[in-house]
């Protein structure tokens, strides 16, 4: 004759930590690829103007 044992465990989750925890990775991997982005403009506006016309359009830009 055998016996069946049925051992139950119980897991308490925090909702509000692991929804914080989702949030603060959702953030870092958006700031990652706007930082990604913003390197590439600024490699294709050096690569197709050079330094001198980029310092140049960005003066201008914020002066007006």
């Amino acid at each position: 004759m055998t016996t069946q044992i049925i051992n139950k465990t119980e897991t308490k989750t925090d909702v509000a930590h692991e929804t914080s925890k989702f949030s603060v990775g959702l953030v870092v991997t958006m700031a990652a690829l706007i930082g990604i982005w913003a390197v590439a403009c600024l490699i294709g506006g050096l690569a197709s103007g050079g330094l001198g016309n980029l310092i140049k359009g960005y003066i201008s830009t914020i002066i007006g």
